[in-house]
This record gives C-alpha cells, sequence and structure tokens, in this order.
C-alpha cells in the first residue's frame, strides 16, 4: 500500500501492471505502438502521463496475442475477442501477489467487467479507460459527452454507457470519422500520422474534426465535460484542450491512461476494490433471495 508510516519513514510505492489490450505480429501492416525497446517507449503518449507514474514502481504487459486479426480493435466481435484473450493475463497478475492493481490500457476497455470479478478474489483493484473517464467526469460536470474515431467504434462506447449506469450523464457521443488503420478502413482516412502532423504545426483533420465535433457537444448536445473514446485518440487530449480554450470554452477535455491510473491509486488507498454484492465470489459467504434491476 503507498503512503507512508510515520514521521521520518519511507514512502511505499504503488505497485501496478499496465496491461495492453492485445499485441499484433510483427508481420502486421499496423503497428500501434512498438513491439521492442524500453517501456516508456512502448507506452502511449508517455510523456504526458509520467508525472503521474513517479511514484508507481510499474510494468506493461504487451497484450495477449491477437485472435480476431492481425489489426487493431474497432467491432464489438473484435472487442469480445479480445476481453475473453486477456483475462488470463489479469488471473495470473492478481493471484500473483506482486501488484496493488491492474490498469486495463484501451479505449474500449476489452474483458474489464470479467477481470474486477477476478480481481475481488484476490483483494486487488482493476480499473480501465473508459470507465475512469465516465466517473471522473461526473465528479467535474453534470454531463459529458465522448468524442471517438468510428461507426463502429460509437457502438462499443455507447455499450459502455449503457453498462456503466451512465446513460442520464452521457449528453452524446460524437464521430471524427477517423478510424484506426485496417482492413476495413482501406482508403479512407485514418488516425494514422495525424499525431505526428499536429506535433510538427500541420493542419491535422483529425483535431480539426475533434474541435468542431466539441464545440457542437458543448453547444447542442449540452455538455460539460469531454472524453476521448480510443486510446488511438489519447494524444488528442492537450491540443484539443487549448484549442477549445482559445475558443473560450472552459471545459475538461480527459484521457484514459491517465483516469485509469488516478483511479487505480484512489482504490488502492481507500484500500477497496468492488463490491462483493456486485461481483459476488463462487460461492458467497451470503446470498440474496432477490435483486432488483
Amino acid at each position: 500500500m503507498a503512503g507512508t508510516e510515520g514521521p521520518g519513514a519511507t514512502a511505499k510505492r504503488f505497485r501496478f501492471l499496465l496491461v495492453s489490450a492485445f499485441s499484433l505480429s510483427e508481420r502486421a501492416a499496423y503497428q500501434p505502438r512498438p513491439r521492442s525497446g524500453p517501456k516508456e517507449a512502448r507506452l502511449y503518449n508517455y510523456a504526458e502521463i509520467a508525472h503521474l507514474l513517479e511514484d508507481v514502481d510499474w510494468e506493461l504487459h504487451p497484450g495477449a496475442p491477437a485472435t480476431h486479426g492481425d489489426w487493431p480493435v474497432e467491432t464489438r466481435e473484435e472487442f469480445a475477442i479480445t476481453g475473453i484473450n486477456r483475462l488470463p493475463i489479469v488471473r495470473e497478475a492478481c493471484a500473483s501477489g506482486r501488484y496493488d492493481a491492474v490498469v486495463l490500457l484501451g479505449g474500449g476497455d476489452p474483458g474489464f467487467w470479467e477481470a474486477r470479478e477476478i480481481g475481488h478474489r484476490h483483494g486487488v483493484p482493476v480499473t480501465s479507460c473508459a470507465h475512469a473517464q465516465m466517473h471522473i467526469a461526473g465528479m467535474l460536470g453534470t454531463r459529458f459527452s465522448v468524442i471517438d474515431i468510428s461507426e463502429v467504434h460509437n457502438m462499443r462506447m455507447a455499450d459502455l454507457v449503457r453498462l456503466y449506469g451512465m446513460t442520464e450523464r452521457c449528453a452524446s457521443i460524437r464521430n471524427i470519422d477517423h478510424p484506426l488503420p485496417r482492413p476495413a478502413a482501406a482508403g479512407r482516412n485514418t488516425l494514422s500520422g495525424e499525431s505526428e502532423k499536429a506535433a510538427r504545426g500541420e493542419v491535422s483533420s483529425m483535431l480539426e474534426a475533434a474541435v468542431a465535433e466539441s464545440v457542437a457537444a458543448i453547444e447542442e448536445d449540452g455538455a460539460e465535460v469531454l472524453i476521448l473514446g480510443c486510446s488511438g485518440a489519447y494524444w488528442l487530449q492537450a491540443p484539443l484542450q487549448r484549442r477549445l480554450a482559445e475558443l473560450g470554452w472552459d471545459v475538461p477535455v480527459l484521457e484514459g491512461y491517465r483516469c485509469a491510473i488516478e483511479m487505480a491509486k484512489t482504490l488502492v488507498n481507500l484500500r477497496v476494490d468492488v463490491s462483493g454484492l456486485a461481483f459476488p465470489h463462487d460461492p458467497p459467504k451470503r446470498f440474496r433471495r432477490r435483486k432488483i434491476v
């Protein structure tokens, strides 16, 4: 447990395992992140989240080898397959006793609901990006909008809004139509290379679309907080926040990795993971005769 035991005590560090959603083969036409090198190089947008990991002893798991296809995940089917594939990683990590928490990376939260059940067996909190963003957004404003990358990915986010009980809090899901590079996106504008354009000061069609849809979410949908739907779009956080501020909009723009990491710290410090009524042991010590939904 992170914290101190008294005056002069050495601060204890968090111990987290960060788990990528999947890993593609070396032959894959599109690699969302480097396959080799130091963990910092293999973690999306490390420079922007490094300060949150200063008090964390962390490891990065590359994710289970992809079996849905040799491309990034966008459809419901692909999310289901990917979620199942990474549950054994969560199970092994939680049973090992090496980690205070497990952080699931990836905007669509594959396997998260089931991973929480696994974590509870071992008293290990499990957090994920969309879930953490939605809950932190609820602390900052009444309603949030999701700025997301594609039609099929929008439907996954809509499913998560319902699963997480956020239908009253979600103002809208706005589509910027820059999907992940994959066979289904052939011939379309994808998000590939857009962050590099923005970093060079060039016009990024993805950033411009995100600005336009964010303003529409604020003006037309009543959003008071914005969250990003896909980890491939998390680089948008800083430039989108800056552009909206330049337009006079005082609105928080959240990003999944930061929210999931901070949520993990909070749960560890509170010494809780999930409710055993929501995620009961098998068998439970006590059972309820009736559930109201």
